[in-house]
């Protein structure tokens, strides 16, 4: 009896150390700040961000010429004129600050995709890593997010057929 007790214990045990999860932590951010292609990454965002202001400076001086325009020949326009010169420079700051208001938008577009093929770098080098050591999932350690997860362990699909929703194949 005691013989089966303790196979069936070594057994339960041995279950259970296979059913374990192997879990890593990353830092990508620390990561993508040592790598060589940072550097350039930066440069390019930075002349990105120039072209941005020198189309607002454009901008800019187009309005204040309309503006200077507007205010040494007032005297001589007719109130039509009038209206339609002010309907235009209010045009123009309106454009201006719809400009300025998505400015800071299309650098933060533009800074992501400079520093997606970075991240996928990283991805990928993650996944070898965690495939060759066995993780099942790392956290990333910089803003508390999943990194990696062995879809052996996603239930995605099983629940997705459970509820008799149609899987379709991702192609990589």
């Amino acid at each position: 009896m005691r013989k089966i007790i303790i196979t069936l214990l070594i057994l339960v045990v041995s279950f259970q150390v296979n059913a374990q999860s192997k879990t890593g932590t990353i830092d990508t951010e620390f990561i993508l700040s040592k790598m060589p292609e940072l550097p350039k990454a930066q440069e390019d965002l930075k002349a990105y961000n120039a072209k941005l202001e020198a189309e607002l400076k454009i901008k800019v001086d187009a309005y204040q010429a309309k503006v200077k325009e507007y205010q040494e020949k007032v005297t001589s326009f007719t109130e039509p004129m009038k209206k339609t010169k002010q309907e235009e420079i209010i045009a123009l700051e309106q454009e201006i600050a719809k400009f300025r208001q998505n400015g800071t938008q299309l650098v933060q577009i533009e800074q992501n995709k400079l520093l997606q093929p970075l991240y996928q770098k990283i991805g990928k080098a993650l996944e070898e890593i965690a495939k060759a050591e066995k993780y099942t999932q790392v956290f990333t350690i910089s803003n508390s997010g999943l990194a990696y997860i062995d879809p052996n362990y996603d239930l995605t699909k099983t629940v997705m057929t459970k509820l008799g929703i149609k899987v379709e194949e991702v192609k990589k």
